[in-house]
């Protein structure tokens, strides 16, 4: 059995825990909060007695085995060392870090320590990404990867009214890029590795953060171009387009329907089935690791992390966003 602690109360760790509900060998151990109370009313949702308000407490106690860390990005690297330098695994909410400097001090530690740093970024593991992967000859010579995540943010409401909400601000390294826009870049990196060139546009936001952006990446034989938004919807599904045929993919961010449309116009659905919930996936592989004495995945690998934190931070200096953490 391991024992999960979680730090940050929001709706995203409340969808890690119904997902990982579902393993037979995840036990949710303790809840950490800045406030003991808004703690104590995460953790009785869950039955769990165990609150901290102090990440060195939490790091250090034998209640946990491993941690889920999904506090806003700019903690994320901080944060995870204590558990790092304290023995504890790490699964860590994506974007994994502010930069690619925090990364490599997180994957230091991580060796260093012999405990296992894994970024929670759940495209990868999803059932019809695999089978992208295991499809991916059938479509020829790929001559363009199109990824494509516009998602209108509730949060923007606010931010037109006046309040600016984590979600827009630069000191906690957030915007569309780190947020909706490493869903498009991660799965390119699995896929086809690192690109030759990064070019960035984005529309910058007064608050200092981008409301939305694109990346053109040129790989030898074909070009990648990403489109994200936090400030407007697109319907678009994203595709990997080969001379013999395209991958079309429902949602870059959780593939379901994935299907190759050939030249001749016939349509072979390569979709396989999602039994659980989409995060699920993410947990199986790092509790399955765990259970192994693996220190690194084989799929969301810290060369795959580095490389999608390089182009992101290429991107952001390409727009001129910089954070806080930057500094």
């Amino acid at each position: 059995m391991i024992k999960l602690g979680v730090i940050g109360t929001n709706w995203i760790t409340d969808s890690l825990i119904e997902a990982a509900s579902n393993l037979t060998d995840f036990q949710l151990s303790a809840v950490y909060s800045r406030t003991e109370e808004k703690g104590r009313e995460f953790a009785d949702k869950y039955n769990v007695d165990t609150v901290f308000t102090n990440i060195e407490e939490m790091a250090q106690s034998d209640s946990i085995d491993a941690v889920y860390i999904a506090s806003p990005n700019s903690y994320h690297a901080e944060q995870a060392i204590v558990f790092l330098e304290n023995g504890k695994h790490v699964l860590c909410e994506k974007p994994i870090a502010s930069n690619p400097k925090e990364l490599e001090a997180m994957i230091d530690s991580a060796k260093k320590n012999k405990v296992l740093l894994m970024e929670a970024l759940k495209t990868t593991l999803i059932p019809s990404f695999t089978a992208l992967q295991q499809n991916l000859h059938k479509i020829g010579q790929v001559r363009r990867y199109f990824a494509n995540y516009c998602q209108y943010s509730s949060r923007y409401d606010a931010y037109r009214g006046g309040t600016i909400l984590n979600a827009f601000n630069p000191k906690f390294s957030n915007g569309s890029l780190m947020d909706l826009g490493v869903y498009c870049i991660y799965p390119l990196v699995v896929l086809f590795g690192k690109p030759n060139s990064v070019k960035a546009n984005g529309t910058m936001l007064a608050s200092g953060v981008d409301g939305g952006g694109s990346l053109i990446l040129e790989y030898d034989q074909f070009e990648a171009v990403i489109m994200h938004s936090k400030i407007t919807n697109s319907y678009l599904p994203s595709e990997i387009q080969g001379e013999e045929g395209s991958l079309v993919i429902d949602k870059i961010s959780a593939p379901e329907n994935v299907e190759i449309r050939y030249r001749d116009g016939s349509v072979e659905n390569i979709s396989e089935e999602i039994t659980y919930p989409t995060m699920y996936y993410e947990m199986e592989e790092f509790i399955n690791l765990i259970k192994a004495g693996k220190l690194e995945s084989s799929v969301n690998t810290y060369e795959n992390s580095m490389i999608t934190s390089q182009i992101v931070a290429e991107a952001r200096k390409q727009m001129g966003l910089i954070y806080p953490a930057d500094q």
